[in-house]
């Protein structure tokens, strides 16, 4: 059965684009109609119409959920994630919640009290998903997590792997000839649920695969995903076991306040203390020095993510769970240890 994305696929335009079409909205070029039109015809396709008749009497915005009021990662995703709703012409409506509050109970009073027509979580725990979820009944995008293992049909999800990302941050920590590696983010006690914890399982399958000792009571310092949560951290950190050369941070907004921490105290970075970050924020190709991060491919995150919610507000489709490559991208602040 084509679907809407197949229209996208074989006309060569987006699924927004499409979208437009389909509703009779002005904004669309007369090539890009005639051509979306004849690939129309030509695959017989028809869109869901109880889908369609419920988009056209529902007003209400797609709300967007974020986990966390200082995470500079999730600032760049919803600016990327309204741009690409704004070209199709959804309105949305942003909440932000607590990076220690329950998004999906948050999601479920919205739910109730003001009906949007579709949810987008920037980060989520697994657990509230898991016990809390049934009570949300609207197409549901997860972005830096994974629902997989949910089977919820109305929640998809895409994100990065993290314990592989995390585990080839330290492998290059490694490889630059650092032996004594702080970690700093998330924290212990978190189930698998949480970004940060499962991190922190890449870190430490990475110490073990390379037979370098990681003592976690002196080495590890859980921290809130901010800038000032980063200083306060690696502050304890490297009080606490000054031999440390070199510090992945868990999150980039971590990571920048953990360099200011390293310059307070006196040292350098990266020739005293190396710091390597993750999600490759704009704001780390500024910092003095450059961050080297591992960068989380956010314009595919965001695209593939709304792109799929277009979809299954037109058309019943099963829900998609997709990982979205990484890359480490090289900074100024890992010092090469010869």
């Amino acid at each position: 059965m084509t679907t809407i994305k197949d229209i996208a696929r074989l006309s060569g335009y987006s699924i927004g684009t499409v979208s437009r079409v389909i509703n009779h909205h002005p904004d669309v070029s007369e090539a890009a109609r005639q051509r979306i039109e004849e690939i129309i015809a030509q695959e017989n396709f028809q869109p869901n119409s109880n889908a369609k008749m419920l988009k056209q009497q529902t007003d209400a915005p797609i709300a967007i959920i974020i986990r966390g009021y200082a995470n500079i990662f999730f600032e760049s995703l919803l600016e990327k994630t309204q741009n690409i709703l704004r070209s199709a012409h959804e309105e949305a409506s942003v909440v932000f919640v607590d990076e220690s509050a329950n998004e999906v109970q948050t999601a479920a009073q919205l739910h109730m009290s003001s009906h949007p027509k579709a949810f987008i979580f920037l980060g989520g725990n697994l657990e509230y998903f898991r016990s809390g979820f049934s009570a949300v009944d609207t197409p549901s995008v997860l972005l830096t997590n994974s629902a997989a293992d949910l089977s919820f049909d109305q929640l998809s999800s895409y994100t990065t792997d993290d314990l592989e990302a995390s585990a080839c941050a330290v492998r290059y920590l490694i490889a630059c000839g650092h032996r004594n590696i702080g970690i700093i983010g998330g924290s212990p006690e978190s189930s698998g649920s949480q970004v940060g914890y499962r991190r922190l399982l890449g870190c430490r399958k990475a110490f073990n695969d390379k037979g370098v000792t990681f003592d976690e009571a002196a080495q590890y310092e859980p921290s809130r995903f901010s800038m000032e949560g980063g200083y306060q951290a690696a502050t304890r950190l490297l009080k606490r076991s000054p031999q440390i050369t070199a510090v992945f941070a868990l999150g980039d907004s971590i990571a920048i306040g953990a360099m200011r921490a390293i310059e307070d105290m006196g040292l350098n970075c990266p020739r005293d203390v190396s710091v390597i970050g993750y999600d490759g924020i704009a704001q780390g190709r500024y910092t003095v020095p450059r961050l080297t991060s591992i960068r989380q491919d956010v314009d595919a995150l965001a695209r593939k993510g709304v792109e799929d919610l277009l979809v299954r507000l037109q058309y019943d489709r099963q829900a998609i769970h997709e990982i979205v490559p990484f890359e480490l991208v090289e900074g100024e602040s890992v010092f090469v240890k010869r």
